[in-house]
Formats: C-alpha cells, sequence, structure tokens
C-alpha cells in the first residue's frame, strides 16, 4: 500500500489538520471534527450542515464556507460520523433561523442525523439525498443512494440560505434539487482503505463495475471495459430512461472523478456525454468537471444531469467561497 500518510489509524485527524493550516479561513473543532466557516453562526441565517464518512474529499469540508455549507463533520473512513459530532455542529451553526441537514441516503448517516436533531438546540428540518439510479437498494441502503447530487444541493440550498431564506424555504429548495437529479457512475478500479491495506474488491484487468457506489459497494453489474463513448451510454443510458431532462433551461452536467482518474480522461468522457446529450434535445446550461465526491483511490466517474430552470440557475451562479469550489467572490 503506497500512500502519503502517517498512521494508517490517524488518517482523518491528520487531514483535518491540513485542512486548517490550509484553510485559516474555517475554524475546525478536532474533538469532534467538525470543519465550521470562520463566521459561524451567522445570524439570521438558516445553517447548513452535512458529513459522512471521510474518503470521500473534498466532500463534504471542502465545501464549507459562503454560499455553501456552514459546518461538516467528518467520521472515520466510510463511516458515519456519529450523533454527537452532528448534534455539535447543529448548534454551532445555529444562528436563529435554524438548521438544515443535507444527509445521503445511507443508513448510518440517516440515522445518525436524525438521533442528532433530536439533540439538538434548534430547529431542524432535514433533506435526503438519493438521485443514484444505478440500483435500488444497497449494502448500505434502503432506496437510492445518494451521489453526485449532493454536491449540487449543497451549493444550490448554499445560496439561497446566503439570500436570507427562511428553513422551510430552503429545505424546498433542496428537495427540489434532488427531484431533478439523478446520478449513476463507474469504477475501473476498486479502492483501498488505508486501514484494510488492500483494495476493497477484486477487479480483473479488462472489466468495470458498472453502477459502483461511492464506498466500493457493487453496482448493476460487472460488465468489460468499454471506451469512454461506450461508457457514457452506458451511465447515460438510464439517468435519461429515469426523468424526462427535455424542455426547461436544460440541466446542469457533472461529471465527476472518482479519485484516481486524471482531468485529461474526465474531458474526455466530458465530450461524449456532451454529444450524447445533443442528441437526445437536452441542451447544457452549466457544467462541473472534477473530482467533487471521490472514493479514496478508485479509478472511474460518475455522471449527474440536473434538470434546471431559471432560480436553479441563478442560485448556481451565485457567488461562492469554499476551498473546493469558489467564483463569483
Amino acid at each position: 500500500m503506497n500512500k502519503l500518510i502517517n498512521d494508517p489509524g490517524n488518517v482523518v485527524a491528520d487531514a483535518l489538520r491540513g485542512l486548517a493550516a490550509a484553510h485559516p479561513e474555517l475554524r475546525v473543532d478536532h474533538e469532534q471534527r467538525v470543519v465550521f466557516r470562520g463566521d459561524a453562526p451567522v445570524r439570521g441565517k438558516v445553517g447548513l450542515v452535512s458529513g459522512g464518512g471521510s474518503g470521500h474529499e473534498p466532500l463534504h469540508a471542502g465545501f464549507v464556507g459562503a454560499g455553501m455549507l456552514d459546518a461538516a463533520c467528518a467520521g472515520e473512513i466510510f463511516t458515519s460520523p456519529v450523533p454527537d459530532q452532528m448534534a455539535a455542529a447543529t448548534n454551532g451553526v445555529d444562528g436563529g433561523a435554524g438548521v438544515l441537514h443535507i444527509v445521503k441516503n445511507y443508513t448510518g448517516d440517516v440515522m445518525n442525523f436524525e438521533m442528532a436533531a433530536e439533540l439538538a438546540e434548534t430547529e431542524v428540518v432535514a433533506v435526503v439525498i438519493d438521485d443514484d439510479v444505478a440500483v435500488q437498494d444497497s449494502l448500505y441502503t434502503a432506496g437510492r443512494r445518494g451521489v453526485g447530487v449532493t454536491v449540487l444541493v449543497e451549493k444550490i440550498a448554499g445560496a439561497a440560505a446566503e439570500e436570507g431564506r427562511p428553513l422551510d424555504a430552503v429545505a424546498a429548495v433542496a428537495r427540489k434539487v434532488n427531484s431533478q437529479g439523478r446520478s449513476m457512475g463507474v469504477a475501473l478500479s476498486s479502492c483501498t482503505v488505508p486501514a484494510a491495506g488492500r483494495p476493497t474488491f477484486d477487479l480483473p484487468d479488462g472489466e468495470m463495475e458498472l453502477g459502483i457506489g461511492i464506498h466500493g459497494e457493487p453496482g448493476r453489474r460487472r460488465v468489460p471495459t468499454g471506451t469512454a463513448a461506450e461508457i457514457a451510454e452506458m451511465l447515460l443510458a438510464p439517468i435519461l430512461a429515469d426523468l424526462d431532462f427535455t424542455g426547461g433551461d436544460g440541466v446542469i452536467c457533472f461529471v465527476n472523478g472518482m479519485g484516481a482518474t486524471p482531468l485529461i480522461e474526465l474531458y474526455v468522457m466530458y465530450q461524449e456525454v456532451a454529444a450524447i446529450l445533443g442528441k437526445a434535445g437536452v441542451p447544457i446550461a452549466r457544467s462541473l468537471v472534477g473530482p467533487y465526491i471521490t472514493s479514496l483511490d478508485m479509478a472511474g466517474c460518475s455522471v449527474t444531469l440536473l434538470k434546471a430552470d431559471d432560480e436553479i440557475l441563478r442560485l448556481w451562479d451565485a457567488p461562492v467561497r469554499t476551498p473546493a469550489l469558489r467564483w463569483g467572490v
């Protein structure tokens, strides 16, 4: 196992110390493993909290800052944060307008965020993200998994909160984005959890796992490795079959790297995705390409489409200032 780490058992703690050193505009509670925006709580603004197992960076801590999250909780690798962490994050961002929990649909995350809401000292509303069309149920979920749309919800709901909207209105925006987004991913290799020291699953040369989850859980099926054009078709066909993306104001198209796939390959994938969408009569209004919700050192990618309208595009374009997303400021 060749990794840039010290003790495999201290990877999360070491990474949080590095994050704090690199981004002094953030405030890190190392005991609770919560990353706060430096000015939290913002008086009169709805607080946004998300979190999950580490290993998906920059999700979630990389999206803490003005225009996105107010706090993110970091669990151990691929393991949900505990309710005490989430409650500390919730209370720490309470500016008097309530707090929105953005929760990926994984059993541990959903259960622990529910417990944290009961412990919190403010009004809390949760929105569960379930955009993965690959499988209905998995090793980690009841229902669809929460994947790429999580990033888009954090950005768009974050912009709505920054405008001063009340809690129910911010939650409504988050639910709207979740309902109008779909994702699917593919793995070309496994990932290696530092504490395990070996690949999570065996993927022979010349094969790929279609519909993989972000923890390395199985997808729809294992198939021979294809070209970028063939893979793009395999990912988009189920997405386009699940929701009508034609009409309206086009889509936000998000081609995401799983951690070990270089940008040159992601842009090859993007051109193939764009070509398929063009033939399907689905215009692209905005794009995002890069490794934003990863699975440690897994090779592969995911594609997320969000059906857009004037409100979604305006909130997407709104200023954001975080370690991983930054524009308009």
